[in-house]
């Protein structure tokens, strides 16, 4: 996923995700939104459905 921070005009900065826009009113909140983002999309994902076995 590519991930863009631009400013738009005064006061207003937008991150983009491929397709989808999102708007802030600072580049903090935008900075912000982003790590938060990268940092859930970093972290392990378990996949759905699948148990996992106990021994006994």
């Amino acid at each position: 996923m590519k991930i863009l921070i631009k400013e738009l005009a005064t006061s207003r900065w937008q991150v983009r995700l491929d397709q989808h826009a999102v708007t802030f009113r600072s580049e903090a909140e935008a900075l912000a939104f982003t790590k938060t983002l990268e940092a859930r999309l970093l972290a392990p994902h378990q996949i759905p459905g699948r148990q996992q076995r106990t021994a006994g």
